[in-house]
């Protein structure tokens, strides 16, 4: 079959806009009107797209602008060819749609679709049962009290054998490091140990160890890490076009973006297949403790596509979430040496009180013990939520409990980087950064409702991995505090954030390395 002209493509693309445009003209016409915030009027025909397009790059500081001039911090948003929905920061709406009427938010067509190619029917993609059957096999594997031990184990394990040591290399020879790639490298290391039982020794290749020093295996576990993240960012993107069919159009003409979203998929699922027959082979060999180990032991039933599908939604959550939240705590920690101080304190206190030193490693209890660590991290994720924005879609008509009516079909998000700058939830200084907040009369940490602190979702699908999560970056915030000192490389400069499945900085997060002197 002979490619279409540039020319064919364009007239085609033409002609489905202005069919679409027409039918959404024709609908909007035949439908009781809508009630739009007086703050936020759509434009005639076209919605609110003139409103959107020139803040694009700056999507994230946008909305929230917009819900916080709202009267109560929600709007109805219209895009062409009639795509609507409501996009909230209401804290009554969100427990509304995760948890009072959770049966009529789904994730729904819309989301499920658009991320279908890469995660096709894992738990983070799903509905209905087959969301049920996986949230029921995974939330009690990670109810194990052997799961949770394996997952300690992994982290220590990258802590000390490959992240501080590459610190020390970094600090010895000068270097400035890109902390976010490297809390992305150290997370798909441990992701991978725990969801598939591999070691792909991204962090660092000329450290001994993972496949990526290994001659035979190198290549395709450094070309997996790369695909993946390719095609998470790309898988991301689908969700900021201004007209959504636009992506559909550039996938069935297999140009662009779509096909290098197709063939980093294909990278991914085709070294995810070899270790899912890997690991159906060992089973009667010998135990193992990975995730999909674990799965494959529980049932006979389940087919490699569903193995593929739930074990790339768990590496995705892995990789993605903790090193963003590393990223921007690190960040943030930079401009604030007193909330430093206040963290090494207690470090030391906790050493002192388990009998440890500098260079020993935090058990689970100590690190239970760090409250103000815990509340450090946990006041970094409100205002910078690893995961920014979430979405549902509406099964049937509804009114929020805020008034808001909302239409069968249409799209619900709630903005989860929005809510912790929203004066209605955290009160006028929303926007400082204040660890203390979580801090009650006795110095324990206090915590919050889920559906006001939304970075770990909220309801039935609340994340299972929170408790793992925590675990995890105050391990490696501890353990590099007490050792190195962490210079940012351009002082005053906030990051360019961007939207993708997490917020991520579009530039990195340059810093100095130094050795701690006590």
């Amino acid at each position: 079959m002979e490619s279409l002209s540039f020319e064919s493509i364009l007239l085609l693309l033409s002609l489905f806009l202005l069919s679409s445009l027409l039918l959404s003209i024709w609908r909007r016409t035949t439908k009781e009107p809508i009630a739009y915030s007086p703050s936020f009027k759509p434009y005639p025909l076209v919605g609110h797209i003139l409103h959107y397009l020139p803040n694009q790059h700056r999507v994230a500081d946008w909305l929230s602008e917009v819900l916080a001039a709202a009267p109560t911090n929600t709007v109805v948003l219209t895009m062409p060819v009639d795509d609507h929905g409501v996009v909230t920061a209401n804290i009554s709406n969100v427990e509304h749609i995760l948890r009072t009427n959770f049966q009529n938010y789904p994730k729904g067509e819309r989301f499920l679709t658009t991320l279908h190619d890469f995660l096709g029917s894992g738990i983070f993609n799903a509905d209905g049962k087959t969301w049920r059957d996986q949230r029921k096999t995974a939330s009690f594997e990670f109810n194990t009290r052997s799961l949770r031990s394996f997952v300690v184990q992994c982290v220590k394990q990258e802590i000390q054998t490959r992240l501080l040591p590459l610190l020390e290399k970094i600090s010895a020879n000068g270097e400035v490091v890109d902390l976010q790639n490297l809390f992305e490298r150290f997370a798909f290391d441990n992701v991978c140990k725990v969801s598939f039982g591999l070691d792909p020794g991204y962090l660092d290749p000329e450290l001994a160890g993972g496949l990526a020093q290994d001659k035979n295996g190198g290549d395709s576990a450094t070309s997996f890490a790369e695909a993946f993240r390719d095609a998470t960012h790309l898988s991301a993107g689908r969700f900021w076009y201004a007209i959504q069919r636009l992506w559909k159009i550039k996938k069935i003409f297999d140009i662009g973006s779509e096909r290098r979203l197709r063939e980093s998929i294909l990278t991914v699922h085709e070294f995810s297949d070899k270790i899912i027959r890997s690991r159906k082979e060992e089973k009667q060999k010998d135990e193992k403790h990975d995730l999909l180990s674990r799965f494959v032991a529980s049932s006979d039933n389940y087919s490699d596509k569903f193995l593929q599908d739930i074990v790339i939604s768990f590496l995705l959550a892995g990789r993605e979430t903790t090193s963003s939240a590393l990223s921007w705590f690190f960040w943030i920690l930079s401009s604030r040496p007193d909330v430093e101080a206040k963290i090494l304190d207690e470090t030391r206190s906790v050493r002192a009180k388990n009998g440890g030193s500098e260079t020993s490693w935090y058990n689970f209890e100590g690190l239970k013990e760090m409250h103000y660590l815990h509340a450090a991290i946990s006041e970094s994720m409100r205002l910078y939520p690893p995961v920014p924005a979430n979405q549902a879609q509406a099964m049937k008509d509804d009114v929020l409990p805020d008034g808001t009516r909302i239409k069968k079909g249409w799209f619900i998000s709630y903005n989860a980087y929005a809510m912790g700058r929203m004066e209605a939830n955290w009160g006028k200084d929303c926007i400082e950064y204040r660890p203390e907040r979580w801090i009650d009369a006795d110095g324990t940490f206090q915590q919050e409702s889920p559906f006001k602190f939304t970075a770990f979702h909220a309801g039935p699908r609340m994340c299972l991995g929170k408790e793992m999560a925590y675990i995890q970056m105050k391990s490696i915030v501890a353990s590099i505090l007490e050792r190195f000192v962490m210079e940012i490389e351009e002082k005053g400069r906030c990051p360019e954030k961007v939207m993708s499945l997490t917020l991520r900085m579009k530039d990195g997060l340059p810093f100095r390395v130094k050795k701690r002197n006590y």
